[in-house]
């Protein structure tokens, strides 16, 4: 194959000596089809090499920070503390995903996210809710306020 000419291309003569498809080019170049299974410790790796290329952007780097599950289909899937973190994610995961492809030879793999919610605690503030947690804490405390007359 030569190289195409941009003159030649502006008269309008192409060479069709032999044109591939967008989708034979994809296959050829993707690898499409190729489902070698892979472990936790090689996805790590491979995952590990991938966080150099985020260095400049912390945050991404820090929630890329957690392994993903791997699923049954090669899915992973990546637990994610909030909604900004999957908009963030949004801007790599075609890198992301195409780079694991490539290094496991898995064209089957895929991300998917799992925002969590954490549960926090209620946050006491007034001076019976203090004293309420700390009689859930220690019972003698009740004793304690009632011995000595204490009013709340």
């Amino acid at each position: 194959m030569s190289t195409p000419s941009i003159k030649r291309a502006l008269k309008g003569e192409f060479d069709d000596e032999k044109q591939i498809s967008a989708k034979e080019q994809h296959e050829l170049y993707s690898k499409a089809g190729e489902t070698n299974p892979f472990t936790e410790e090689q996805l790590k790796e491979k995952w590990d090499a991938f966080l150099p290329r985020v260095e400049d952007r912390p945050s991404i780097k820090a929630t890329l920070s957690v392994l993903p599950k791997i699923l049954d289909d090669f899915s992973l899937l990546l637990e994610i503390d909030n909604r900004i973190q999957d908009e963030m994610l949004a801007e790599i995961r075609p890198e992301l995903v195409s780079y694991l492809r490539k290094e496991l030879r898995n064209s089957n793999i895929n991300l998917k996210t799992l925002v969590t919610e954490i549960k926090r605690e209620k946050i006491i503030y007034s001076d019976i809710e203090k004293y309420q947690a700390m009689a859930e804490k220690n019972p003698n405390l009740a004793l304690l306020k009632k011995t000595l007359n204490l009013d709340f």
